[in-house]
C-alpha cells in the first residue's frame, strides 16, 4: 500500500503546488528607437542648411556660461552614456525631452519671427512626439520676448546650441536603434 501511496502523492503533488512563476516579461519601450535616429538625422541635415543672415555671425566664437543651466544641455550626470542607455534610458530620454521642448519654443519665438523655421518645427514636433508618446503631446510654453536688436546674436546662439545638441542627440538614439 505504501507505494500506491507515494504514487499518488507524486502524482497529485504538483496539483496542490501553485504553478511556476512564468518568467518577468522584459521591461518595454515604448520609444521608437530608429524612427527617433531618423528623425534626429533630418533634424541634423535641416540644421546644416539653415543659413546665418550676415556671414560674420558664422565666424563669431561668444565664451558664455550660464550658471542656471540654461539654456538646458546634456551633461555626463543624465546617463546617455552607451553603457547606462543599455541598462536604463530613463533619465536621458528626460532631458532629450527637456532640450527638445526648449528648442521647439524657442524656434516659435520671436527671434524667429523674421527667418521662420517651419521644417525645424515640424521634425522637432514629430521627435517630440515619439519621445514623449505615453503623456500625450507636450505643452509649448511661449518665450520671454527679446529686443528686436539682439535677435539675430540670439538666434545664431539658439541655432549653434541646438546643432551641437542634435549631434549629441543623433548619437544616443544611433546607439540605442543598434
Amino acid at each position: 500500500m505504501a507505494p500506491l501511496r507515494r504514487l499518488c502523492l507524486c502524482l497529485c503533488l504538483p496539483l496542490l503546488l501553485p504553478p511556476p512563476a512564468a518568467p518577468a516579461p522584459a521591461p518595454v519601450s515604448r520609444t521608437d528607437w530608429a524612427a527617433c535616429r531618423i528623425l534626429s538625422r533630418d533634424l541634423s541635415r535641416l540644421l546644416a542648411t539653415v543659413k546665418e543672415p550676415h556671414p560674420v555671425l558664422e565666424e563669431m566664437q561668444l565664451s558664455e556660461e550660464d550658471p542656471q543651466n540654461w539654456p538646458p544641455r546634456i551633461h555626463c550626470s543624465d546617463a546617455c552614456d552607451p553603457p547606462t542607455l543599455d541598462t536604463n534610458n530613463t533619465r536621458c530620454l528626460h532631458r532629450i525631452l527637456q532640450v527638445l521642448q526648449h528648442y521647439r519654443d524657442l524656434l516659435g519665438s520671436d527671434i524667429f519671427r523674421e527667418q521662420p523655421q517651419p521644417q525645424l518645427e515640424t521634425t522637432m514636433d514629430q521627435l517630440l512626439g515619439l519621445v514623449q508618446q505615453e503623456h500625450g503631446p507636450p505643452p509649448r510654453h511661449p518665450m520671454a520676448p527679446s529686443a528686436t536688436w539682439s535677435h539675430q546674436l540670439l538666434r545664431h546662439l539658439a541655432l549653434k546650441r541646438l546643432r551641437s545638441f542634435t549631434a549629441v542627440m543623433s548619437r544616443v538614439f544611433t546607439h540605442s536603434a543598434s
